[in-house]
């Protein structure tokens, strides 16, 4: 139900099969990229709405194709009252994602680009909306086949040299191609690097609060959310299952997770909870461990962190409560898994530096990286696919080294022009495209 509801057709006969529907202008003497009012008629000449048809003519349509567009009421009624009169005229219900499939087999776009379609309609943040738009514009297809037109222009001259392997001849610079080579893998492994940012924007960054019972986890999170959305009491254990909000700070998504007091405990039902906090922080890709400054030392910060922490997640240490114990420094907790940096000092009941908390959260996944503008990688594909561009690279780097014959590096140069056309989909097989468009939305 709603204001208006689309019905969009494509195809070579979809201007004959609007018309055979459609009482006002003749569509078929229509430009493209109009609009037409008038109103749809049944077999039986009843009138089933008054609608605005858009026409897109090929090639200059979504899809590469002609195209109609019919907004008609949102009433389920009518819109299945029109579709069921279309199918009856010849046309057929479009599969997941057919929409942008003939987009992409028509030339309208690359497979990188389809793919960011659906990334952009689930986008959730300002961040995942940049990043999606960004792909979607073709930002990161340049840079893929600026590689590959590098790449092909020396596989081009070591096949040569195949072809006059009897006068031996050498067509492709060694040591230009060693370096070529080096700088595209400089590059590759950027993109690489950029994958858990991209990937952690695109599905929201995870973020756990933990610590012992009673540091103030609950009141942090409510400080945060600027809600009452957890319950806060004196008494320990009182979280004892984990409680998840999504924050936006800046247009980044963090996923924070509340979870239970970690300790000790006989209570059943508390080890339950404590048991998911440690499997929440596996999960973790960002902790902001909490702690009380008035009761909690050194050392058992420390303990705490040994066993919390893990090179693949980011730490933030926030010292809590400050207001009972406000000469409490860095340096007095200081230990060997953060730094001053990830020092955070606040007072969670009194919202004291609770919006430099969240400027952190930003700056410590960010690392002062921009993403409006730049290349992030955010799709799983293309971080195997760049993997194994890189293998192949590295792989022809050291055959050079090692002084193997043309054939041996043309071999490792083709695989990695194989992998890269992957992603834009230069290279594509059947089974890959369903796997992807499959996971569209039906009229995408």
């Amino acid at each position: 139900m709603g204001a208006i509801g689309v019905i969009r057709i494509s195809g070579p006969d979809a201007l004959r099969l609007a018309s055979s529907i459609f009482s006002g202008k003749d569509l078929s003497e229509q430009p493209s990229h109009t609009i037409h009012f008038g109103r749809i008629v049944a077999e039986d000449g009843r009138l089933l709405d008054e609608v605005l048809v858009s026409l897109f003519r090929q090639p200059r349509s979504y899809t590469g194709e002609d195209v109609v567009e019919i907004s008609c009421h949102g009433s389920p009624y009518i819109l299945q009252e029109v579709l069921t009169l279309l199918l009856r005229k010849g046309a057929r219900l479009a599969n997941p994602g057919e929409f942008t499939l003939r987009a992409f087999l028509n030339g309208r776009m690359d497979l990188s680009q389809a793919e960011a379609v659906a990334d952009l309609i689930a986008s959730e943040s300002a961040a995942a909306h940049a990043v999606a738009m960004q792909q979607m514009r073709g930002g990161f297809s340049k840079d893929i086949e600026h590689l590959r037109r590098q790449l092909v222009d020396f596989a081009a001259l070591i096949e040569l040299e195949l072809d006059f392997g009897e006068e031996d001849v050498e067509f492709a610079n060694r040591e230009d191609l060693s370096a070529l080579i080096r700088q595209i893998r400089t590059f590759i492994e950027d993109l690489l690097r950029s994958f858990r940012l991209g990937n952690a924007i695109k599905n929201g960054i995870t973020t756990v609060i933990a610590g012992r019972p009673n540091a103030g986890k609950s009141t942090l999170l409510n400080a945060l959310l600027k809600e009452e959305r957890a319950i806060v009491s004196d008494v320990a254990g009182t979280t004892r299952d984990t409680i998840e909000e999504v924050l936006h700070v800046d247009g980044v998504a963090f996923r924070i997770v509340d979870t239970a007091g970690i300790r000790q405990t006989q209570d059943t039902i508390e080890a339950i909870g404590v048991a998911k906090t440690l499997e929440k922080v596996r999960q973790a890709v960002l902790l902001v461990y909490v702690f009380d400054v008035a009761r909690t030392s050194p050392q058992m910060l420390r303990e705490d962190l040994a066993a919390l922490t893990r090179p693949e997640s980011k730490l933030l240490v926030v010292a809590n409560k400050m207001d009972l114990n406000p000469y409490t420094t860095y340096e007095h907790y200081a230990n060997e898994y953060f730094s001053s940096e990830a020092w955070i000092p606040v007072s969670a009941l009194n919202q004291m530096n609770i919006e430099y908390l969240k400027q952190k959260l930003l700056d410590t996944v960010l690392e002062g990286k921009v993403i409006a503008g730049s290349t992030v990688v955010a799709n799983v594909r293309h971080y195997e696919a760049l993997l194994k561009t890189n293998e192949s690279l590295d792989a022809a780097l050291q055959g050079i080294a090692q002084g193997l014959s043309g054939d041996l590096v043309a071999m490792d140069i083709r695989r990695a022009l194989f992998f890269l056309g992957q992603i834009t989909g230069k290279i594509s097989s059947e089974d890959l495209l369903d796997s992807i468009f499959s996971r569209f939305c039906i009229g995408k």
